[in-house]
C-alpha cells in the first residue's frame, strides 16, 4: 500500500501532513496492517528530520506560482508548472499510489493533475476559511474533502457537499499538549509573573516584531515576553531589545528566540496566559492549548486567507483581532492588559477554544485515507 502526500512548502501545509502520517502509523499498528509506503512530493522537504522520523520518502518537483497581482514571474512560472506537471505525471505513474492526500497550495497542483489523469483516488484538506484555487479545482474530483472551517464548505458548491467533512485542522502530537511542569525553570522565567507568547509564524513577522519592541519597556514591567522572532530577525531583535531595555531592572523578562522547537513551544504554551499570533495554522495550535489570543492577520494585499481566518476564529469567541493598520504599541499593550485582568473574558475565551478545537482531526483524515487506499489496492 502506497500513500502519497503533497502540498505547499510552508509549515501550514507541511505539519498537518506530518500529523496525518503519525495517525496513519497509529491506526496501522492498532489494526495490525502492513506498514504503508509513504511519499511526499513538493518543491522542498521543509523539515527532513520529521520526514525521516515518520518514514516518508521525499521527491522534489517543480511548481509555478500564480500570483494575485501582475508580475512577469506569473508568465515565467507557467513553464515551471508545465515542467512540474510532466515530471509529476511520471513520478505518480512510477509510484502509482493507492491514494494521494493533497493539502492545497500551488505546489500540489502538478501532483493532483497527475492524479486526475491517472485516475488515482484523491483526498484533500483545506486549512483556510476561504479555500485556495487548487483545492477548489481538486474538490470537483476528490473522493473526500476535509475542512478546518465550516465557512469553507459553501465555496465548493452544492454538487460535492456529500463529500465534505468538517474535521478541523490536524495538529502534531508533539506540539498539541502544553507542558507546565518545569517550564518556568526551563525558560528562566520568575515564578509569579504572567507570560505573553508572541508568534509571528515560521518566518517571523517584522511588523509584530517592531511594534513589540516599541512597547517592550512598558510590557516587561508587568509581563515576561517569549518572542519567536523568526530566524532572519533574531539578531536585530535581540540587539534592539537590549538597547530599549538598557538599565531596566526587568530586562531579563524579555526572551527572544529565533525558532521554538516542539519542546520549547510546549513549554512556552505551558506558561503563557495570552498568545499574540498571525492567523495561519498556528490558530489551531493555540486552540489546542486552550489559551486566549490576540490575532494579527497579514494584510489583505499579501494574504486574503489570514484576515478571513482571523475573523472566523474571532466569531467562535476564542480570540480578539487587531488588523495591521490598527496595530500600535499602545493598542497591543491595552489589549494584553485587558485579557490579563478580565478573568471573565479569559474564561469565556478558554471555553470557546475547547469547543472549537477538534482533537481527532488527523485520526479522522487518516482513517478515510486508509479506507480508500485499501479499497484501491484490492481493485488493483
Amino acid at each position: 500500500m502506497r500513500i502519497l502526500f503533497t502540498g505547499g512548502g510552508s509549515g501550514g501545509h507541511f505539519y498537518p501532513i506530518i500529523a496525518v502520517a503519525e495517525s496513519l502509523r497509529d491506526i496501522v499498528k492498532e489494526k495490525h496492517l502492513l506498514e504503508p509506503e509513504l511519499f511526499y512530493l513538493s518543491t522542498n522537504p521543509y523539515n527532513p528530520g520529521l520526514l525521516f522520523e515518520n518514514g516518508i520518502t521525499f521527491k522534489k518537483i517543480s511548481a509555478g506560482k500564480l500570483r494575485r497581482y501582475f508580475s512577469i514571474l506569473n508568465f515565467l512560472d507557467l513553464f515551471k508548472t508545465l515542467w512540474g506537471a510532466l515530471f509529476s505525471l511520471w513520478e505518480v505513474y512510477k509510484l502509482y499510489p493507492d491514494v494521494i492526500f493533497g493539502k492545497g497550495g500551488y505546489v500540489s497542483f502538478p501532483v493532483l493533475l497527475a492524479a486526475r489523469i491517472l485516475r488515482v483516488p484523491v483526498v484533500i484538506h483545506e486549512s483556510d476559511s476561504i479555500p485556495g484555487r487548487v483545492n477548489l479545482w481538486a474538490g470537483k474530483f476528490a473522493q473526500k474533502i476535509a475542512l478546518s472551517w465550516p465557512d469553507a464548505a459553501k465555496f465548493f458548491g452544492d454538487k460535492v457537499q456529500d463529500k465534505i467533512a468538517l474535521t478541523g485542522n490536524p495538529v502534531r502530537k508533539d506540539i498539541e499538549t502544553p507542558i507546565t511542569e518545569g517550564s518556568r525553570e526551563f525558560l528562566h522565567i520568575e515564578k509569579d509573573i504572567p507570560v505573553v507568547l508572541v508568534l509571528g509564524g515560521s518566518l517571523g513577522s517584522e511588523i509584530i516584531n517592531d511594534i513589540l519592541i516599541e512597547g517592550l519597556p512598558a510590557l516587561v514591567e508587568k509581563y515576561a515576553i517569549i518572542h519567536q522572532t523568526g530566524k532572519n530577525n533574531i539578531e536585530e531583535n535581540t540587539k534592539t531589545g537590549e538597547a530599549v531595555l538598557f538599565g531596566s531592572q526587568y530586562k531579563d523578562r524579555y526572551k527572544p528566540f529565533d525558532y521554538l522547537n516542539a519542546l520549547a513551544m510546549r513549554m512556552s504554551a505551558g506558561v503563557a496566559s495570552v498568545v499574540v499570533s498571525r492567523a495561519g495554522s498556528t490558530i489551531f495550535e493555540i486552540a489546542a492549548w486552550g489559551i486566549p489570543s490576540i490575532i494579527v492577520p497579514i494584510g489583505e494585499k499579501v494574504s486574503h486567507d489570514q484576515k478571513s481566518n482571523a475573523f472566523a476564529y474571532a466569531r467562535t469567541g476564542s480570540c480578539e483581532v487587531i488588523e495591521e493598520d490598527n496595530l500600535t504599541a499602545h493598542v497591543l499593550l491595552a489589549e494584553i492588559d485587558r485579557l490579563m485582568t478580565n478573568q471573565t473574558e479569559r474564561q469565556r475565551m478558554i471555553t470557546a477554544t475547547r469547543a472549537f478545537y477538534k482533537p481527532n482531526a488527523s485520526h479522522e483524515i487518516a482513517e478515510e485515507i486508509l479506507k480508500i487506499a485499501l479499497s484501491h489496492e484490492i481493485e488493483k
